[in-house]
């Protein structure tokens, strides 16, 4: 089974377990960290994760994943966690949930001469990320950006 096909399957899985525990499904990723694989669920709460939404998730989840259709898999250790206040968004969903607040988008490499940009975000289309900074919109295009992240201010 592929990465790709691991991720989707896990999160058909895990759609029903996150409900049952009250929280929501934010992302699933399975990739190669240093020498081992780590499986990665990620729950989000609009009152918050705390650990027992997480052990909730990990204990509900973790005998589904003993099934046959995972046994090709290199071996990997199982993490869920909360999405955090830094979230990363990747998802339509998770652009349309949080316009309005501050992001930063990093790039591959340099768009206008910078590696970074702070903003707030003000749309997104078809993979295009709108910021605004500094009173200017600028569209990003997705080949472009290397990830978006919330980011708090104090």
């Amino acid at each position: 089974m592929q990465a790709k096909q691991v991720v989707a399957r896990v999160a058909e899985l895990a759609e029903p377990v996150c409900e049952k525990a009250g929280v929501t499904l934010w992302d699933v990723e399975f990739e190669k960290e240093g020498g081992q694989y780590m499986l990665t669920v990620t729950i989000d709460r609009d009152e918050g994760v705390d650990i027992d939404h997480c052990e909730a998730v990990s204990r509900a989840l973790d005998p589904m994943l003993d099934a046959r259709e995972f046994d090709s898999l290199p071996a990997y250790t199982l993490c869920v966690s909360s999405a955090g206040l830094e979230r990363r968004l990747k998802k339509p969903a998770h652009f349309e949930k949080f316009l309005g607040q501050a992001v930063e988008v990093k790039f591959y490499k340099p768009v206008d001469g910078a590696k970074t940009v702070e903003g707030t975000l003000v749309g997104y289309d078809n993979g295009c990320v709108s910021v605004e900074v500094d009173g200017t919109r600028r569209v990003y295009e997705p080949q472009d950006i290397a990830a978006v992240r919330l980011t708090v201010q104090f």
